[in-house]
Parts: structure tokens; sequence; C-alpha cells
């Protein structure tokens, strides 16, 4: 908090050396990433919450961080004694409302021009209207009190293996010019990462956990230029993209080269940031629209699909044998930690064929943890893993061919009535929308409630969304869609076959102990066995490959519908990974999806 509250006092300084009211610090970078390079943790750095959402808003005698319901305790527990109050986004007014309540009439407030995109700009520049405010973009103050600021990563950018690559970066250039012609834009520019790092079939790891690398792209009827720190560039790299007719500038020079734009401009509005587009002509028209590539990278390939399962079966393998070694070193009377379950899990992933590194932060939680949605334990804070509870574990891993990303919970020594039956009524819910056929097109926001009705008809509810969309080898957030009724929907998040989204609803009882199952699923074409007079249908095929815990079920609750579809899972589980366990694990495979 020292380090906070010092940070604190020179930004503010700063500012009134500056003439601003209040300086604005939201989560993000010129990419709009949700996963930031270190050089972009301003927030982090300057209100000491890890979290990986939030906004920092500070004013000259106050503070406020914006965060939604997954980290509202833990942001509680890092804000204490730094002068910054926890504002509960959905609770309160959203920040740029905030401050057009709270600040004087001709306001003057301030950002970084590289954190900020340029729908993000416009929002702003709306609320301040009314009182005169004015948002100023000139300067970064987060440089100016951040001495050790990290510098920009250097890792290694290279091809995606091609024995995992179903779309030459040709074709996939192709069919975004297509799309540009067809909404009659001359460029079209491109800044989030994973878009780039799809359409060029390259992959690195400058932002922990994401194979991607600090990039633009600029494309036109007739040129593709990707602006990279070309020494990152290994020879591979660079012999793809000369394949792909995809010529390099240097990563800083985007913006200047953008000076020389003409026409119409094809941009993602809320992917790309004021910094890049301050020397755009006022000549040039935009054309403002969801990235084609985004569109195009959702909907996975039959081939993308069957290199997916196969990572799933390694993934489901190495769970098996974490596991099995998790419950007898409990049996032995171990003594293991929430920090532990990482290193296990880790462990166990490595030895996997075509493992490249955790898609995210292992969280696990222990009984009250498990309550806090993006819970982490670090050697400062965490649980032994003791006495009687559950134990929450969301994990996953990047793989050669695909992502995985899963939830799990377990018994430790006696779970209690009221934990057994809060469990199944995650599981209902997760069968709810597992087992649901949907048209073709429909809005994936409108798919929540399907999920939801067995914790709604019981009086629970869980904040967070109940689906994201997750990429190849890729991000394990992507978009467009999203399963979530707080999300307004969109024809963007309609659902298409080939998405993969996850499936996690959840219960949480502060103080408590906390349940999510989540398993991932590719959305598939119902084979009609003739057309119908109402159009196609997508179902939910499994790719998840890991048991449900079946000590944690009231059997009483389940319908006979329900418990069809749990043994039909693990009779699944149990033949896609028999093959690749033996031992201790297969032992505890096999018991594990023993029909209930």
């Amino acid at each position: 908090m020292n380090q906070v509250q010092q940070a604190l006092a020179a930004l503010r300084g700063h500012m009134a050396q500056h003439g601003l009211d209040a300086w604005i610090v939201p989560s993000a970078d010129p990419h709009l990433s949700e996963y930031l390079p270190e050089h972009w943790q301003a927030r982090r750095y300057l209100s000491g919450f890890t979290g990986s959402v939030g906004t920092l808003v500070v004013c000259r005698d106050t503070a406020g961080l914006w965060v939604d319901s997954r980290y509202w305790e833990q942001a509680a527990a890092q804000l204490a004694g730094s002068g910054i109050t926890l504002q509960k986004a959905g609770e309160v007014p959203p920040y740029h409302e905030w401050l057009a309540q709270h600040l004087p009439e001709g306001a003057r407030a301030g950002a970084a021009a590289d954190m900020l995109s340029l729908s993000g700009k416009r929002q702003l520049e709306a609320a301040f209207a009314a009182k005169k405010m004015t948002l100023h973009l000139d300067g970064d103050l987060n440089s100016a009190v951040w001495p050790q600021r990290p510098p920009l990563p250097q890792e290694t950018v290279y091809p995606h293996d091609a024995a995992y690559v179903s779309e030459s970066a040709a074709d996939k250039i192709r069919r975004v010019r297509a799309a540009m012609l067809a909404q009659e834009a001359d460029y079209h520019f491109i800044s989030s990462l994973d878009d780039i790092a799809w359409l060029t079939n390259l992959r690195g790891s400058d932002v922990s956990f994401n194979p991607v690398f600090l990039s633009f792209l600029l494309l036109s009827a007739g040129d593709a230029v990707l602006y990279v720190d070309e020494g990152k560039l290994n020879p591979a790299a660079r012999q793809a993209l000369a394949a792909a007719a995809v010529r390099t500038r240097p990563y800083a020079a985007a913006a200047a080269d953008l000076a020389g734009v003409s026409g119409s401009l094809l941009i993602e509005p809320n992917k790309t940031a004021v910094s890049t587009l301050n020397r755009l002509p006022d000549t040039v028209r935009l054309v403002e629209n969801i990235n084609p590539s985004t569109l195009f990278k959702a909907q996975k390939s039959a081939a993308d699909l069957a290199h997916i399962r196969q990572a799933m079966a390694y993934d489901g393998a190495a769970l098996c044998a974490f596991f099995a070694d998790f419950e007898q070193k409990l049996a032995d009377g171990v003594r293991l930690t929430e920090i532990d379950i990482d290193e296990m899990l880790l462990n166990e992933r490595a030895k996997q064929p075509g493992f490249i590194s955790p898609s995210f932060d292992t969280i696990a939680g222990f009984n009250a943890n498990g309550a806090l949605p993006h819970y982490r334990a670090t050697p400062e804070a965490h649980s032994v893993i003791e006495g009687d509870g559950l134990l929450l574990i969301d994990s996953g891993g990047q793989y050669l061919g695909g992502t995985t990303d899963i939830t799990r919970v377990v018994p430790v020594g006696q779970p209690s009535a009221a934990q057994i039956r809060d469990f199944t009524l995650v599981l209902k819910a997760h069968i709810a929308l597992a087992e649901t056929v949907f048209p073709e097109g429909i809005l994936a926001p409108m798919l929540d409630a399907v999920c939801r009705k067995p914790l709604w008809q019981a009086q629970c509810n869980y904040g967070h969304g109940t689906g994201h969309g997750v990429g190849y080898f890729l991000n394990v957030h992507e978009g467009p869609q999203v399963i979530a009724y707080t999300a307004q929907p969109n024809p963007n998040h309609a659902m298409r076959e080939g998405m993969i989204t996850s499936n996690e609803p959840g219960l949480y009882r502060p103080g408590q102990w906390g349940i999510r199952i989540e398993n991932l699923v590719a959305a598939r074409k119902v084979e009609a066995p003739q057309e119908t007079a109402f159009g196609s249908y997508l179902y939910f095929e499994d790719l998840t490959l890991c048991p449900i815990d079946t000590r944690l079920i009231e059997r009483a609750l389940l319908t006979e519908s329900e418990t069809a579809w749990l043994n039909a899972y693990h009779a699944k589980v149990r033949e896609a990974l028999l093959p690749l366990t033996d031992g201790a694990a297969r032992d505890w495979l096999l018991a594990r999806t023993e029909a209930v």
C-alpha cells in the first residue's frame, strides 16, 4: 500500500502540473487486449489490484476502481488502505458517467492515448459535453510516475506448425479482402492481436498464456503490411510472410503510415486505440464494423476441430493423472496448498504431446476462496487444503492443436449436504445448456436463460457470464459470441457452426464455498433426415474430457434425462481416455466414470 500511495501522490502532482482534474487508467493496451504485456499494466501498478480487468480513476482528492462482480471481494481486500474506493460495476454508474456527475463544469480529464479505444473516447466526450468538460490525450502520466516501467516484450515470432493449419494465410487474407470489398473499404486496419495471429498463421508469446505478438496489420486490395519488431521474426516466420505476400514495417511506424491512407478505412472502433489514428487524414471515411477475421476465426474448420478433439484427449489424460496423484497425496496425509495445484497440473500437462504452456493462471480455491470466481493463490495469501469442503480448480493448456479451459470441483474430507445440493444445482444448469438444441444464428446471449433455469428455480444465480468463445491455439477468451444475459445482443453474437464456447454455470456463497462446472463445447449442425420448414439447428458437442465428480451429486435432484446425459458423458470420457492412461490414472478414470 505504501508503494500505491506514493504512486498516487506522484500522479496527482503531475496532474496538477498539467491542469488535470482526473486521470483515467483502463486495463488496456494499443490493441485493446484483455490480457496485457507488463508494459501496459499501469492500472495494476497504480492501484495494487491484480485482477485482469478494471478501470482506475484518480481525481485530485479521491480515487475509484471500477470492477465487475467477479472481482468485488478480491478488489476490496487489495484496495484496503490505499485510498482507492471500490466501485462495483453494475451497481454504480459507469466511470464516464461518474466523472460527469462529480467533476465541476469545465473540468479537464486525461488518459494515455494508447490505452483508450476510439469508442471509449467518444463515450467519454459524450458524457462530458453537457458540463463542457474536456478530454486530453496528449500526454502519458503513467510513464511519468512509473520509473521502472517494463520495456516492450521481445519474444520470438514463429509459424504455427503447418500440420495444424487448415487454411493458408493467403487464403485467409483473401477472405478478408472480399469482406472489405463488400463494405466498400479501401483499407482495413487491424489492431487486435489474436486476429493478426490467426490471419498470418504466426504465433508468439508477448502476452503471458496467449500465443500472440505485438503487431498491427494494414490491408488494401493489393498490399498487406505487418507492423512488427522485425528482429523478433524467426527465419520460418519471414518465409511464411513472404509466401503470403505480407511485407513488414517497424511496429512503431503504424500511426505514421496511416497518414498516407486515402479513401475509406475499415476499423473496429472498440479495438482500435486513439494513438494509432491520431495522424489519420480527416478526409478518410471510416467504415466502422467488427473485424471480418473475428467472425471467420470463430468458426473452426472440420480439420481444426479434429485437432482440438485430440488436444482435449491429451488434456483429459493429464487431468486423470493429476487427480489420481492429488487424491493419493491427500489420503497419505501429504500437506497440500492451493499453490501446489498449479505446479502439479503443469507437471502432468507438460508430459502431453504438443503442450506449449498453461492458457491462463490456474485458479485453485478451497472453500471460501472458491467463492472468488477469479481467485489466484499467491505465496503471501493462500490456503492449505485440509479438513472438509470443496476445492474448485479452473485451469487450461495451450497445445499446438488447440486451447483448453476446464473447471472441476472435488470434495475434500466430508462435504456438507448444502454443498452437495449446490453442486447438483450447478450440474443441472450445466446439463440444461449441454442438452439444448437451438436455431442456427440465434444470438448467443439468448441461450443464457436456458442454462440458468435450474438455478433460478431454486432462487440462485451467479454474477459472471455462462459462456465465452475460445481460440484455436490462441486466446482462451475470444469473441464474438458470449452467453450472458447481461450482454447487449447484436448481430455479431449469432451462433454459427464450428464455434467453440464454454459452458460454465456456477454458484458462489461468499465466505463459504464456490462451485463451477466448465466444459468447452462446439456448435455442430443437427443432421436432420430431411429438410424442415424451420431452418437449420445446432447442438453442442462436448469437447472437454474429464469426469464430473459424482460424489457431490444429490441423485434425487436429477431427472432421468439428466442422469442419462451424465452417464453418456462419462462413457464418452472413459472410451476416449482409457487408451491414454495407465496405472493410477487409469484406475482413477474407471472409478470416476462409473454410471450413476
